[in-house]
């Protein structure tokens, strides 16, 4: 391994006023050690490099034999497998003239050994000032050791990056939520459980992705700058585009663009992005989430039911490998290739209440006898806002969180841009899937009546109250462009929208939507 010596140039002083930590102060003493022995501590390109994991499985144990037998014969040939890995340094112990090494990349770990006897002057120099965190190229061959370790030996180390700063405390620091989700860039290399999940997040939306494009649905981009925060119900980020002086907003749902790509004749659309809620954070919700949202022109709420049903299972599949995808979450076990379950959410509100959703009077006693502080508040309700608060207290908990369930038939007055059920206009033609207690995603049969759909978006503003400002309200707007576009012509639609964050805290055994969200929002330090 030939390498060009160091161009870099000497440490600078620090800047006045500012000392330094002794443990980083020997980490840069070590530095310039490093530099003094002609090599570059933040190293360069290195080509063959095989992983830790790929390296360990190169072990051949009858050329490591033959080695012990007649390894130090004159004419003998080294049959070892020779390998170059490259990772950071996660224990180390300097005996001496041997120095041995754990080193550690996205593969998994294995153990190096420096000798002064077989590894290079400059080499065993640059192990002499290796500090844990320290990121090392080293190539070797392949052996084991008399306790049974396989091992990289050394004939040649290079520095691969300088670590100035020192890994976390072992026992304390890895396991400090605050430092994880602040330094994940150190989270990842110091617990390889959370890069697992964090691999994990990206083979499932792979899946995801894929299983989309089997059934036929064409991704798009839609945009994520907004002159209107349309789509559902949530305050937005607002901002300013100065080169057309206009307030834009950030996006709370891609879903009016969408439709207007089935007016347009895309049949079958989807899009996997981000969306953004000015609202509050909880192991559940982060301001910035990851959504799959997809239409399904002459569908209906049954087409996107199945297709949401079909996808969680697949991506439950993938997760479980070789297994049936019965997969944990906390204490429960979840069997995704059971059919998922459906109740209707008048009848899972007489199992909580005791009375019919329709009965307003007692819907109104009781949501007072919840919240006697306010009755003023709750005679001034609509009555339909009633029956949901109940169901949200209530309704939602009697759900069995170990069984995916789809909630259908919500009342078409709490589900204004959905289209009435044919049967039944009182109810819509809606179904939100539940899983471990937390809502999944929701379905509709699209509401694509011009006329219909100008009268919910006014009714809808008519509803806002006009003592509060718009930051203590849900945002809610008058797209002139969608309607527009309806006036054109939308085919009648099913329409879904999965939560991917949610979806990978149930499938990697999460939770907390942080533990799935690389970086997720926290207050500055």
């Amino acid at each position: 391994m030939t390498v060009p010596p160091s161009t870099t140039p000497p440490d600078p002083a620090p800047p006045a006023g500012e000392g330094l930590h002794k443990l980083e102060a020997q980490r840069r003493a070590n530095r310039e050690s490093v530099r003094l022995l002609g090599l570059e501590p933040y190293g360069w390109k290195a080509e063959g490099l095989s992983t830790c994991a790929e390296a360990r499985s190169l072990f051949d144990p009858a050329a490591n034999d033959a080695f012990n037998a007649h390894g130090k014969e004159p004419s003998h040939v080294d049959p070892r497998p020779s390998a170059t890995i490259a990772g950071r340094v996660m224990l180390l112990r300097d005996n001496g003239k041997l120095i041995w090494m754990t080193l550690r990349d996205a593969s998994g770990d294995v153990q190096i050994a420096v000798s002064q006897r077989d590894c290079d002057a400059a080499g065993f120099g640059l192990a002499k000032a290796t500090d844990l965190g320290d990121v090392i190229i080293a190539a070797g061959r392949v052996m084991k050791t008399r306790t049974g370790e396989i091992t990289v030996w050394a004939g040649t180390l290079r520095p691969g990056s300088k670590a100035l700063l020192p890994p976390p405390e072992k026992h304390a620091g890895l396991t400090d939520v605050e430092l994880r989700y602040r330094q994940r860039y150190v989270d990842l290399w110091a617990n390889p459980e959370t890069l697992a999940v964090f691999r994990l997040r990206s083979g499932i939306v792979s899946r995801v992705r894929r299983f989309m494009e089997g059934r036929e649905y064409l991704e798009v981009e839609t945009p994520m700058l907004q002159p209107q925060a349309g789509g559902a119900a949530a305050r937005p980020f607002r901002t300013h585009m100065n080169a057309l002086d206009m307030p834009l907003f950030m996006r709370i749902a891609p879903e009016l663009y969408l439709k207007r790509l089935l007016v347009g004749g895309m049949p079958r659309v989807f899009e996997i992005n981000r969306n953004f809620r000015n609202e509050g954070l909880d192991k559940q919700h982060n301001p910035e989430f990851t959504m799959l949202e997809a239409y399904h022109a002459f569908g209906d709420v049954e087409t996107v039911m199945e297709l949401t049903e079909s996808l969680v299972r697949d991506a439950a599949t993938f997760v479980a490998g070789d297994k049936p995808p019965v997969l944990p979450f906390g204490d429960l076990i979840i069997d995704f290739d059971k059919p998922f379950a459906r109740v209707g959410y008048g009848d899972l509100f007489v199992r909580a209440w005791g009375f019919p959703m329709d009965d307003a009077a007692k819907a109104r006693a009781a949501l007072k006898k919840l919240h006697p502080a306010k009755a003023a508040q709750v005679d001034a309700m609509d009555p339909w806002l009633v029956v949901n608060e109940l169901f949200e207290e209530k309704g939602e908990a009697l759900l069995d969180p170990a069984a995916p369930t789809f909630i259908t038939d919500y009342p078409a007055a709490i589900s204004p841009l959905t289209r009435p059920k044919r049967d039944n206009p009182a109810l819509a033609d809606r179904a939100d899937l539940f899983i471990a207690g937390m809502e999944i995603a929701p379905h509709y049969t699209e509401l694509n009546d011009p006329d219909i759909q100008e009268t919910k978006f006014r009714e809808q503003l008519a509803g806002l109250d006009a003592e509060k400002n718009a930051e203590e309200q849900t945002f809610r707007t008058f797209d002139h462009d969608f309607i527009r576009a309806l006036k054109v012509g939308m085919p009648p639609a099913g329409g879904m929208g999965l939560g991917i964050d949610r979806l990978v805290m149930i499938l990697t055994n999460q939770k907390t939507i942080r533990d799935v969200i690389l970086f997720p929002l926290m207050r500055p330090e």
